[in-house]
Formats: C-alpha cells, sequence, structure tokens
C-alpha cells in the first residue's frame, strides 16, 4: 500500500484503537489485583485484632493484679473474673476470627467470579477490536485505493490544453 495522507489518519485511528484494547486489559488487571489486595487486607486485620485482644487482656488481668496486691490477702477472691474475662476474650475472639474469615471466604469467592468475569469480557473485547481492526483496515485500503485512482486521473488529465 503506498503512502499517502490518508493512509497517517488511519495509522493514528488503529493506533488509539489498540491503545483502547490495551487500557481495557490494564483496568480489568487492575481491578483483579484491587479485590486480592483488599481481601489481604481483611485478612491481616485478623491477626490485628487478635494481638489487640491479647494485649487488651494482658492489662485487664495486670489491673486485677495489681488491685489484688492492694487488698489485704483473701479479701477479694479474682480468679473467677480473671476466668470470666478470658472466657469473654477468648468468646470475643472466636467470633470475629469466625466474621473474618466469612468475609474472607465471600471476598475470594467474589474474586473468583470476577476472574471468570474478567477473562470473557476480555475475550468480547478482543473480539470486538479484531473486528473492528479488520474492518478499519478494509475502509483504510478502499479510501487508499479511491485516493491512489483519483491521483491516477488526475495525472491523467491534460491541463496544459
Amino acid at each position: 500500500m503506498t503512502q499517502n495522507p490518508v493512509t497517517a489518519v488511519f495509522d493514528a485511528q488503529r493506533t488509539a484503537i489498540e491503545q483502547s484494547q490495551s487500557m481495557t486489559h490494564d483496568a480489568l488487571e487492575a481491578q483483579k489485583s484491587s479485590i486480592a489486595a483488599f481481601g489481604d487486607a481483611i485478612e491481616s486485620s485478623g491477626a490485628l485484632f487478635e494481638s489487640n485482644a491479647e494485649l487488651t487482656k494482658g492489662a485487664v488481668h495486670a489491673y486485677f493484679d495489681a488491685l489484688e496486691a492492694s487488698l489485704p490477702e483473701e479479701a477479694a477472691e479474682f480468679d473467677e473474673i480473671r476466668e470470666l474475662v478470658d472466657e469473654g476474650f477468648d468468646s470475643a475472639t472466636e467470633a470475629q476470627s469466625q466474621s473474618l474469615e466469612a468475609v474472607v471466604e465471600a471476598i475470594e469467592e467474589s474474586e473468583a467470579a470476577y476472574d471468570e468475569f474478567a477473562a470473557s469480557y476480555a475475550e468480547v473485547v478482543d473480539t470486538s477490536f479484531d473486528a473492528y481492526l479488520e474492518a478499519h483496515e478494509q475502509v483504510e485500503a478502499n479510501v487508499s485505493e479511491a485516493a491512489e485512482n483519483v491521483e491516477e486521473a488526475a495525472e491523467e488529465i491534460d491541463i496544459s490544453a
């Protein structure tokens, strides 16, 4: 195909179309990455919650130890209270862990569903862009041929007469 001013326009259009296709794929990958990162963040928060619960439980035990030490011997029995505190924290930690596990599982399921959607969508996008680019190439060929015909016809016309 010969180079003419119209060819440059078609080249620019084709480049823009290919960049749009690439940006669509990049957007799909970015979304996949953000879903995975969100799941990781939720999982990490579980460990943080457990550490915080242990720290708080330790602080409550230290408070009871200090309170018990400041009272006369056998003035109060704190063992049952400590057990209640431990049971409360253990129960809360278990409930939180189960909740986080359920959230992480839901995110993982969503991630898998999105991966399937993204693969299907990418296939449709690629098919559509490929079809459009094929049509674009055919239009370019037709316009280039018409431009060449006009150029040849113009060269045949003798304007000196």
